[in-house]
């Protein structure tokens, strides 16, 4: 039960030009003991622009999980201008991120990828964060699950006088809005969940599966565009020459610091930098040339898109409530996945997971969580076709437990996030503010269809070497 402490004020936050409303609820750390530790939940509110506003507030669940929906507010604010005329958009920081009690891991400024070639270090740098975060007040890494601060969110809602809300999701976040749906079917009147990651996905296995799809994708993409497939017609067999190579010493150019680096290139870093790019398509685009200059000891464009997709994710993850979730939610469930490992990926990533997750406290998880049942409200389902997280198959399964409420659909050139596509602002707007329910599930989805894969990268100089 949530000790009532609203206080909403006017504040600013950077990069958003208005001043908008900041909150907060009082809630206990253990639900179980409402008179034990609290926890302060933090909320930014941004009020409608129109006077006479509708009385059901758009609520942004954040994704990772570990991120924190205030600091990507200013990114994410522009896709609900329109929605936003008539009712408040709402942030909530859900608990172990951002202002909310967070449980975030300090890593290196600037990491070597030396550092990155060393499978201790990861492990080292999270053991450290975890004995840390347990010697703060909030510390017990057993109340951080889905289940819980699902309970936090009604607790804003409840705050703010809302009877009923729409949520927004993309990727974890469409977990947390399926378990907020579970527990208060009464106070949803509609969800998009764009890049659906359901309660039952045992997230490091199917890591494994989604990513080599989406990779194999991206070489099947090469061999029929004639122009990749002439600058690269061995890119497959290149590709796999490169892994059999591995692991073995490179000296390597920063793509940040600019500085020479020698250290040894293992098949992990490879694949990680490889699964980054697939996220977005026009990062995946230049995988052919990565891969062709790797597959010739030129390393320098294979780091640099890692570097990219470093920084376009760079919204910040709080890697101690990212693992609180994983390991109680998903890596239980991993003996009994179904999904079959990538030939080239493997299962690196699910070891890995079970290495950190072996000694990190796992808060109980009801039964009930993995289960879906019909939807009383409209559920708008988006995945992107080139997605290497969660690709459409997840969505189907969910639509389908969802029942006659839930319309699913596909985004074929897009990658893991379909709502920041361009022609989505108008969609998303006219699905929330349609009158009724059928008319929000009949809305008008087909210019998500129109968008292409981009064509494979073709590098400055050879368009500059060609003949005039």
């Amino acid at each position: 039960m949530a000790t009532a402490a609203w206080a909403d004020e006017p504040c600013r936050i950077p990069g958003i030009r208005n001043e908008v409303q900041c909150g907060t609820v009082t809630r206990p750390l253990d639900p179980a003991t409402p008179d034990g530790p609290t926890i302060t939940i933090h909320y930014l509110r941004v009020p409608a622009m129109a006077r006479r506003k509708l009385p059901d507030p758009v609520f942004l669940v954040a994704g990772g999980p570990g991120q924190s929906a205030i600091k990507v507010a200013p990114q994410v604010l522009p896709r609900f201008t329109r929605l936003n005329n008539r009712r408040d958009i709402v942030f909530v920081d859900q608990r172990g991120t951002g202002r909310s009690a967070p449980l975030d891991c300090e890593e290196p400024k600037q990491r070597l990828l030396a550092d990155q070639s060393d499978p201790r270090f990861q492990l080292d740098m999270l053991r450290r964060c975890r004995e840390r975060l347990q010697q703060l007040p909030h510390g017990d890494l057993r109340f951080y699950t889905t289940t819980i601060a699902m309970q936090d969110l009604d607790a804003v809602r409840r705050a703010i006088g809302a009877e009923r809300i729409d949520l927004v999701g993309v990727s974890y976040g469409t977990r947390a809005i399926l378990e907020y749906q579970r527990q208060f079917p009464s106070a949803v009147r509609r969800s998009v969940l764009d890049g659906v990651a359901p309660p039952d996905m045992a997230l490091p296995a199917s890591f494994s599966t989604d990513g080599q799809a989406a990779l194999d994708a991206v070489l099947a993409a090469c061999e029929a565009e004639p122009a990749c497939h002439d600058r690269h017609p061995t890119l497959r067999q290149d590709w796999h020459a490169l892994l059999k190579s591995l692991p073995k010493p490179v000296t390597v150019q920063h793509p940040l610091t600019g500085q020479a680096e020698r250290f040894t290139l293992t098949r992990d870093m490879v694949l990680g930098s490889v699964r980054g790019a697939l996220y977005v398509p026009t990062l995946a685009a230049a995988l052919p040339h990565a891969l062709a200059e790797a597959a010739h000891d030129r390393f320098e464009p294979l780091s640099a898109l890692n570097s990219l997709f470093g920084g376009k994710k760079g919204m910040g993850i709080a890697m101690g409530m990212h693992f609180s979730v994983v390991c109680a939610e998903d890596l239980p469930r991993v003996p009994q996945a179904t999904d079959k490992p990538g030939p080239d990926f493997a299962d690196d990533f699910a070891r890995l997971y079970a290495r950190i997750c072996a000694d990190w406290p796992r808060g109980a998880v009801p039964p009930a969580f993995y289960t879906m049942s019909p939807s009383r409200s409209p559920v708008l389902l988006l995945s992107g076709g080139a997605d290497p997280a969660t690709p459409p198959r997840h969505a189907e399964r969910v639509a389908k437990a969802l029942g006659p409420m839930a319309r699913h659909v596909i985004a074929p050139g897009a990658g893991h996030g379909v709502i920041g596509m361009p022609c989505m602002h108008d969609m998303l707007f006219r699905f929330i503010d349609a009158q009724d329910d059928q008319a929000a599930l009949a809305v008008d989805t087909s210019c998500v269809a129109a968008v292409p894969r981009p064509p494979a990268y073709r590098p400055p100089q050879l368009d500059a070497e060609a003949p005039k």
